[in-house]
């Protein structure tokens, strides 16, 4: 059946929901979903992992240029008992040869930031549902292609954005919504995570102290590295966005209005390798991405989101949510919650579990023993979940992708605005007016989360 057949072109409902295809072609409900994976380094080996352990996945085909990362994804599947995965490789549009395939539902895509704009672009195009890792494209001008293509195309496009499934976020989303906070007035989180062995090391002491990046390095630092060099902004917004948004509504009643950065000097890339390796060569570049970037965005509906970016510097891992409200609020630096008239003390934190462990989201309490042993503490299970019950169902995914750029479109917002001074920018509304009527229903069934 050719791809004419079965896509709706241009079929947007008015609560801004993507009409999908029926064809054929498509996995059917409580039948198998057939994945592509583009990418299979680190991030897309852990996607590997998720379809490998679930029965209504076939992983069908894998794509990677280096040899490496296929032959140790070729070597898991096997060891796992499943068939072999057709392999593409040979240059960075051998991807393309995959998209041609008709036995594939949708594709995973896991690589470096800069190709997943065009991969996304071409699988929509092909009729292919789209799981994306962040971020969805460099500027703004790209976001609008994604959602333009979409929309032409009828076909679902999600980011990867697992922290919207982390078990505190969720818990926390259950408070919210049942008024522990009250009105919501101002959030914050971010990406506040030492990765400075994560953007240098030598191919030996890989994640534990190298000071190379580029071809020469593995991993992220083959690529990520290059862009605190050439880039000042929220390189990567998702993580704290991703769950904020959820919060307030964005997309769903409420929008991102505007947003400004603030940026720091950047000193902590080159006293990192200053300190492992004396004189080295990459100590004396010049760094441009800020060692903390500050972003903060006004809403539609009064609220204010702080984001911080914070990945070059000696520090714990935290994301840094707060959420805020007229009764109270939870800050996970702290691992805290106060609730006005409800707290032990008056003006003393509560520990944040006892009220977590009261308020557990209910997809967690029925589904936690499915994601024991997924990455990041369970919430891989989740966001994975969410996009293969989609394909299966041949519906929306819960983060769609309005969703998708406009968590991501930040980091492009964010750029802009320090190189014009810190200059308030306009934010897109890519729902083009659809959010005043459409309804948040994230995590309020099971039926695809």
């Amino acid at each position: 059946m050719e791809r004419r057949e079965f896509i709706k072109n241009g079929a947007i409902a008015a609560a801004g929901l993507t009409i999908l295809p029926s064809g054929s072609l498509f996995a059917k409900a409580n039948g198998k979903v057939r994945l592509g994976y583009i990418g299979v380094g680190a991030r897309g080996m852990s996607h590997i992992s998720e379809g490998v352990l679930r029965d209504d996945v076939e992983v069908v085909a894998i794509c990677d240029t280096q040899e490496r990362s296929l032959k140790i994804c070729r070597e898991y599947i096997a060891k796992k008992g499943r068939p072999a995965a057709a392999e593409y490789t040979g240059g960075t549009d051998a991807y393309k040869k995959l998209l041609e395939r008709k036995d594939i539902d949708a594709v995973i895509i896991a690589t470096p930031w800069q190709f997943h704009y065009p991969q996304a672009i071409d699988a929509m195009n092909a009729g292919k549902y789209v799981g994306c890792e962040v971020i969805a494209g460099l500027t703004v001008a790209e976001h609008w292609d994604i959602v333009h293509t979409s929309e032409k195309t009828g076909i679902p496009y999600m980011t990867l954005e697992n922290v919207c499934y982390r078990r505190d976020v969720m818990a926390a989303l259950n408070m919210a919504r049942q008024g522990l906070f009250g009105e919501l007035i101002h959030l914050e989180g971010g990406y506040q995570h030492n990765l400075r062995n994560v953007l240098f090391n030598d191919g030996k002491h890989y994640y534990g102290g190298g000071v190379e990046f580029g071809p020469n390095a593995l991993s992220e630092a083959q690529w990520r590295t290059q862009f605190n060099i050439d880039h000042d902004g929220d390189l990567y917004p998702t993580h704290g966005a991703g769950p904020c948004m959820q919060y307030i509504d964005i997309n769903r009643g409420n929008r991102f209005t505007s947003l400004s950065s603030f940026s720091s000097k950047a000193r902590g890339l080159a006293a990192y390798v200053e300190e492992l390796s004396p004189g080295n060569k990459n100590a004396k570049i010049n760094y441009k991405n800020g060692d903390v970037v500050t972003t903060m965005l006004n809403c539609a509906n009064g609220e204010t989101v702080l984001l911080s970016h914070d990945t070059h510097l000696p520090r714990p891992y935290s994301l840094g949510f707060r959420v805020q409200g007229t009764k109270g609020l939870w800050m996970d630096v702290n691992q805290s919650i106060y609730i006005d008239h409800q707290s032990k003390e008056d003006d003393s934190w509560d520990p944040a579990q006892q009220w977590f462990d009261k308020y557990d989201h209910p997809l967690w309490k029925k589904y936690a023993d499915k994601a024991v042993g997924a990455g990041h503490g369970g919430m891989d299970w989740f966001v994975f979940n969410a996009f293969v019950e989609s394909v299966k169902q041949k519906r929306q995914t819960p983060i769609d992708v309005y969703d998708s750029v406009t968590m991501s479109v930040i980091s492009s917002l964010s750029e802009k605005s320090l190189k014009e001074g810190n200059a308030p920018q306009e934010f897109p509304d890519f729902t083009k007016g659809k959010w005043k009527e459409r309804k948040n229903k994230f995590a309020l069934d099971d039926s695809g989360f």
